[in-house]
């Protein structure tokens, strides 16, 4: 008897144990957990179109550098000492630089704003090689089109300003793009910068000290993770300012122009589940921008006392009233 009953329990245990065990997604961010939530949202959404739903039949490892990029490395190496099958490298363009040096044989699939061919992510867009893949919003190309846009909007400005984060890897070619913008339409514009909450507080001041008419913010992942914070600031000054994605807008700020960053996310999602699903890195295309948005908050221009032209307005893919 028993012998009998120890091979009635051994037998179901023996079952469990030789069930196949769950594919891991390591996903490394420079940001914090409490920013990323619309974001997560939409990569697990990106994961679930693949048929990958978290906790069900794919285990994702989080990494959170809160801002500390230089935990990045050690926090690269820990998920491929995890041996996941995939890493989704978002949250600044220091992660996925940090993933790709931690291992050329553990599919990777980043979020970034700039080129990453300059950024040394992959050779080539259509057909990546090595085991690099992902999406580009291409935001930081995008700064002289928005000082434009604003210009637009606020014809009257004498001083623009450009809040830009100094720490951000091309720093110098975005305020190279918003000098060369504003020197080409015969404005003048202050740099102003931030890296963290209250440098943010203090750039504000300084526009204000500064006597600055309109405000372009830097297309910047810390900066998308302060969304609320910008907005709140620009509103307290009456200070009219252009965004890089329609987050901000969404949240009462003045316009804004560039990709979708919840798209983007969502895309990452879908890439990390096709590669689970057997496909490889080097067949997957970087993703690029297809469409750019213009978005206006007209409710925040009439707070502001600003007439949108009808030239800017017809041009709007969005406008909120």
């Amino acid at each position: 008897m028993s012998a009998l009953g120890g091979a009635a329990v051994a037998g179901p245990l023996t079952a469990q144990a030789q069930q196949p065990a769950l594919p891991v997604v390591g996903y490394l961010s420079g940001r914090s957990q409490g920013e990323a939530g619309d974001v997560l949202t939409a990569f697990r959404d990106g994961l679930n179109e693949a048929g990958f739903v978290e906790r069900r039949n794919v285990v994702i490892e989080y990494r959170w550098a809160e801002r500390q990029f230089d935990r990045l490395p050690e926090m690269a190496a820990e998920l491929v000492h995890h041996q996941v099958a995939v890493i989704v490298a978002t949250g600044g363009d220091l992660s996925p630089i940090a993933a790709k040096a931690t291992t050329s044989t553990i599919p990777i699939v980043f979020l970034t704003g700039v080129d990453p061919v300059e950024l040394g992510l992959v050779t080539r867009i259509n057909r990546p090689d090595g085991n690099v893949t992902g999406v580009t919003l291409l935001a930081v190309d995008l700064e002289g089109k928005r000082f434009g846009l604003l210009s637009e909007l606020v014809p009257a400005a004498a001083i623009f300003a450009a809040l830009l984060n100094p720490n951000a890897s091309l720093f110098d070619a975005q305020s190279r793009g918003v000098d060369d913008a504003a020197a080409a339409a015969g404005r003048k514009i202050e740099i102003l910068k931030a890296s963290n909450e209250r440098e943010i507080d203090a750039a504000f001041a300084a526009a204000a000290h500064l006597r600055v008419d309109a405000l372009l913010v830097g297309a910047d992942p810390f900066f998308n993770s302060r969304q609320e914070q910008l907005v709140i600031l620009a509103a307290r000054y009456s200070l009219p300012a252009i965004f890089s994605f329609r987050e901000f807008a969404d949240l009462g700020g003045l316009m804004s122009y560039g990709t979708s960053f919840t798209e983007g996310y969502r895309q990452v999602g879908n890439y990390a589940g096709r590669i689970l699903n057997g496909t490889k890195p080097s067949d997957l295309p970087v993703v690029l921008p297809t469409k750019y948005e213009l978005v206006i908050n007209l409710k925040t221009a009439k707070v502001l006392g600003l007439t949108v032209p009808p030239t800017l307005l017809g041009r709007a893919d969005g406008v909120i009233e």
